[in-house]
């Protein structure tokens, strides 16, 4: 293969979650390969310190917060990379939340909250970014969906309902968006230790059963969703779209393991 079909050299990103946890990875991995890159969340420290990081790989970058759940701060995040960088070729929709709770009692105020944030405010995100993307007849979105949006685990139904939809979505919009040069496609990690859910995945029978069912016998590195993100937004990708590329150190492949 060429490599520069998989060089994002000259390309702009924005990542949104991508400040912290898989979502910064994935944008410093981007600005490795070559691109500008705009990493916003709703934390003004986090954009600050992100920004630094993607400047000292010599790529150009912006300090804008963003929320998802607020249309106005994404259409003024784009607004501004526009203003500064020229366009917007690449956009990764990171964020989201979860929380953990058997179903019967799960509230329909955290039910809603779950599914604004991880469903619609990726749709929000799609949409205003998509537009950009599909008057220029060029873009790359990439979302982020999960072991969950094809299995259960258990007591984060709201979480698992939201990913499924991720998942349709992202099917839905390379079906409407692709003949227009507007890939869509999605990355759906597996088990990967972040500072939040360590205690989880050290010491609970849940940790011990999510590693016993990873064939690959380890959890995931955030760094090792770099190069599917990498090839995702790049010309590497030019016929890849409507897909869910999973990254789970054979989880999903997995049965009886002993």
């Amino acid at each position: 293969m060429n490599p520069s079909l998989r060089s994002l050299s000259g390309r702009t990103a924005v990542v949104i979650g991508g400040t912290s946890g898989i979502g910064r990875v994935l944008a410093l991995g981007l600005a490795a390969a070559g691109a500008d890159v705009v990493a916003s969340s709703r934390r003004v420290e986090q954009v600050e310190v992100t920004a630094q990081e993607i400047e000292s790989l010599a790529r150009r970058t912006l300090r804008v917060t963003c929320d998802v759940c607020d249309r106005a701060s994404l259409e003024n995040l784009l607004a501004n990379t526009l203003e500064s960088l020229g366009k917007v070729d690449i956009l990764v929709n990171c964020a989201g939340k979860i929380v953990r709770a058997p179903t019967i009692d799960f509230p329909e105020e955290s039910w809603s909250g779950i599914l604004e944030t991880n469903l619609t405010g990726t749709l929000r995100g799609c949409q205003i970014f998509g537009r950009h993307m599909l008057e220029r007849g060029y873009g790359r979105i990439i979302n982020l969906a999960s072991l969950n949006t094809f299995v259960s685990l258990t007591q984060v139904a709201a979480y698992a309902a939201s990913k499924a939809a991720v998942g349709a979505l992202t099917r839905s919009l390379a079906v409407e968006w692709s003949k227009y040069g507007v890939m869509v496609n999605a990355i759906a990690p597996g088990v990967f230790r972040t500072a939040l859910n360590s205690e989880l995945l050290d010491n609970t029978e849940r940790g011990r059963e999510l590693l016993a069912r990873t064939p690959i016998g380890r959890f995931g590195k955030a760094e090792e969703l770099v190069g599917v993100a990498v090839y995702l937004a790049s010309e590497a990708a030019s016929f890849t779209t409507g897909q869910i590329l999973v990254v789970d150190g054979g989880f999903l492949a997995s049965g009886v393991n002993q």
